[in-house]
């Protein structure tokens, strides 16, 4: 058994199941229908995809090296979570469950997840820094590179569309007015608040 292979797919797995703006995403989509949260998920997989590809490409090294370059990729992303932040407290502000709701939400689920994670430019770092760990002492970096960042895609398509489904079975009661409009001002305060994470880190570095 390959230990380090062991040892990886569990610290994959943790971190890819750690809330943050993908969980909250996946979740805001699933509650207009099980479509938006299933293709918000399939959206933040392929938003992994394009940080692998960086990854490989030695890009993410490109963004280690430039501080400036990461950076206006950090407040590119923060802008775009202070966006939907913005639209999950304008609607909870207002009453719920339209017809053009629901389509709104199955049309932007896939653009939103994967935008909130492509934009995110820590994941192409995070890739960066950790994957090579992994991978043994004289064996060809390539091969497996691309085989651990195969098994992070391969995580995310299993846990968001569960986490899109869960939501989704449990609608009747989350899909009430009221609890709708709460849970719509809690995801909105939290992307409000991981967005102004991301706008004030870039200033204070």
């Amino acid at each position: 058994m390959d230990a380090q292979l062991v040892a990886f797919t569990l610290f994959a797995a943790g971190m890819v199941a750690m809330p943050g703006a993908d969980f909250t995403v996946v979740v805001r989509n699933s509650l207009a229908s099980r479509r938006a949260g299933v293709a918000s998920a399939i959206g933040v997989a392929a938003g992994l995809l394009v940080h692998t590809a960086l990854a490989v490409a030695g890009v993410a090294a490109v963004l280690a090296a430039v501080p400036a370059l990461f950076r206006a990729l950090q407040l590119v992303g923060a802008a775009y979570v202070l966006y939907l932040a913005h639209r999950a407290l304008r609607s909870a502000a207002r009453p719920r469950g339209t017809a053009q709701d629901v389509l709104t939400a199955r049309a932007g689920g896939l653009r939103e997840g994967f935008l909130t994670n492509a934009l995110n430019p820590k994941a192409s770092i995070t890739f960066l820094s950790v994957l090579p760990q992994f991978v043994p002492a004289g064996s060809p970096a390539m091969p497996r590179t691309l085989l651990l960042a195969s098994i992070v895609v391969a995580l995310a398509l299993l846990w968001f569309p569960v986490v899109a489904l869960l939501v989704d079975r449990l609608g009747r009661w989350l899909r009430r007015p009221r609890t709708a409009r709460a849970i719509e001002a809690v995801t909105g305060v939290a992307l409000g608040a991981l967005g102004l994470v991301l706008l004030v880190e870039p200033v204070l570095a």
